[in-house]
């Protein structure tokens, strides 16, 4: 990890700031609860918890331990189904099929080799008909729809504008 994220997450609770709006109302537009949602980079629980919230059952992946154990005890204090993974994306092989695949600002922080192939591995375990909600840098966009155009499933654009990249799989 480039960036100490545990020594954040220990300094500051809710260390990255208020959910994303963008993300959050997509979510209430494009999926019905209970969807399920992969957030890569939860940290915190930023998206994953409002997600929760709204009746989505959300699996968090992410690189730093603290921010699994904030995640997953605010996650338990509400009840939510909120399941946190310990992982480093350039590796991680998600279970099963998802509704939803999140990535909030996230991609950014790898080179491109590594960011277009995590990206490639993880649209995989989308079901048809689920969404992709990707948040990134506006550079890297078409990078990112180049690897959708080869992932061997057809994209339904739903967004795609200043950074914000949103499609359903066919």
């Amino acid at each position: 990890m480039g960036y100490d994220y545990d020594k954040l997450y220990r300094d500051q609770a809710d260390a990255l700031g208020a959910p994303t709006k963008v993300l959050l109302d997509a979510f209430a537009d494009l999926l019905t609860p209970p969807a399920r949602v992969l957030d890569i980079g939860c940290g915190q629980g930023r998206d994953a918890l409002p997600l929760a919230r709204l009746g989505h059952s959300v699996v968090g992946v992410d690189i730093s331990p603290k921010g699994i154990a904030d995640l997953t005890a605010a996650a338990e204090v509400e009840g939510l189904p909120v399941t946190g993974q310990v992982a480093d994306i350039t590796t991680f092989v998600p279970e099963g099929r998802f509704d939803a695949l999140l990535l909030d600002r996230t991609l950014h922080m790898l080179d491109a080799t590594h960011r277009h192939a995590v990206l490639a591995r993880l649209v995989g375990h989308l079901r048809p008909g689920g969404v992709l909600l990707l948040a990134d840098e506006a550079s890297n966009t078409a990078g990112f729809r180049e690897v959708l155009d080869v992932s061997g499933l057809t994209w339904a654009t739903l967004v795609d504008s200043r950074g914000y990249l949103f499609a359903r799989a066919g």
